[in-house]
């Protein structure tokens, strides 16, 4: 396909309740959305680092920067077969993975539309049903969360995902497993703990049963996750630290996890997001989805992948009326039963006109000279 232009907007999407984690609270998501035209075929592709840097060292501003100044003027006006094509144009910048995705995602968003193939066809995955878990952030008291966790055991979800942070983390798992002994819990620590500070507090709740720890430990860190791996049962499962296959490649190889969680606009996109699914398969690693509280575009492109086999524990993907009181995007993402999703056949969703321009704080068009 050739690539005429990208039309570029940085969103800001209010949510319901704030998304409190180790690196600290969030109001509202910064988004950066991208529209990609290819002659008379256009699609949406979205990549949401947050405001700040503080899940990585990338935010929504220095996405749509380098989106709309530096790698979207290096790709315009220029033919991709492939999305290794586009990739392999992009290899000469550094890092920045969530700005990649913004527009590698694209190219599959748009090959969707070309072709009238549906994401997840085009990816491999098979039209099957896509399990989602339950999620819940630092909360306001101990009392608010077991209300919510009863929620989700009520609705019958499989598993629950706990934030957990320094003054929110033993005395909840306490409480939290000792209320419901028979539910399946992982924490996710967003890096903010050590191996030479943290490891009395992971011995000490070794024998809870979670089905794994989420990025214990430094965002950068594979030698100490191994080695946190090795002194206690509890399975390792690594988010932050992997953000291109080399990462996943390294990790696995120095017995860093035990599961990986794979968020698209993370790891530089569906292409990164396919080699590492397939190196994990390989390493009997299983696999799951992680989501951004992204709006319908970025959410749906989740769903396309969780349907490769690997995609084994249930993902973080959650309906608009999670987090928000109306999505940017049309048509929302909602379950279709229960606790599932259903990949998209008939075209992924896009974000309302008048959404859009009314939560852009900016916009950009980048087209061929």
């Amino acid at each position: 396909m050739h690539i005429d232009k990208l039309d570029v907007y940085y969103v800001v999407m209010p949510l319901i309740y704030p998304w409190r984690t180790a690196y600290g609270e969030d109001a509202d998501i910064h988004s950066v959305l991208v529209k990609t035209t290819s002659g008379e075929h256009e699609a949406w592709s979205e990549s949401t680092p947050f405001f700040a840097p503080t899940y990585l060292n990338e935010s929504a501003g220095s996405v749509f920067y380098h989106v709309s100044e530096v790698l979207g003027p290096y790709v315009v006006g220029r033919e991709y077969e492939t999305a290794a094509e586009l990739n392999e144009r992009l290899r000469i910048f550094k890092g920045n993975s969530f700005a990649k995705a913004a527009i590698e995602i694209g190219w599959w968003t748009l090959q969707s539309s070309i072709t009238a193939t549906p994401v997840h066809q085009l990816l491999g995955g098979k039209t099957r049903d896509v399990i989602a878990g339950a999620d819940f952030g630092i909360q306001d008291s101990y009392d608010m969360l077991l209300g919510n966790i009863q929620k989700a055991v009520d609705a019958g979800f499989p598993r629950i995902k706990l934030k957990a942070a320094k003054g929110w983390d033993l005395e909840m798992l306490q409480i939290v497993t000792k209320t419901f002994p028979d539910m399946t819990f992982h924490i996710d620590c967003n890096s903010g703990y050590s191996l030479d500070e943290d490891l009395p507090f992971f011995k000490a709740i070794d024998d809870m049963g979670l089905a794994f720890i989420e990025q214990p430990l430094h965002y950068t860190d594979i030698l100490d996750h191994a080695e946190l791996a090795k002194q206690i049962g509890t399975p390792i499962c690594l988010d932050e630290t992997i953000v291109d296959p080399r990462s996943a490649e390294q990790a696995i190889r120095i017995g860093a996890c035990h599961y990986i969680n794979i968020k698209p606009g993370r790891i530089g996109g569906l292409s990164n997001a396919l080699a590492v699914h397939d190196m994990a398969r390989d390493a009997g690693i299983p696999v799951w989805i992680g989501g951004m509280l992204e709006s319908a575009v970025g959410a749906s492109i989740c769903v396309e992948l969780a349907t490769l086999k690997n995609f084994t524990y249930p993902g973080d993907l959650f309906p608009s009326s999670r987090f928000y009181h109306r999505d940017l995007s049309e048509p929302s993402m909602e379950f279709s039963e229960g606790h599932i999703f259903k990949p998209f056949t008939d075209g992924l969703p896009a974000p309302n006109p008048e959404l859009l321009a009314a939560q852009s704080l900016r916009q950009k068009t980048v087209a061929a000279a």
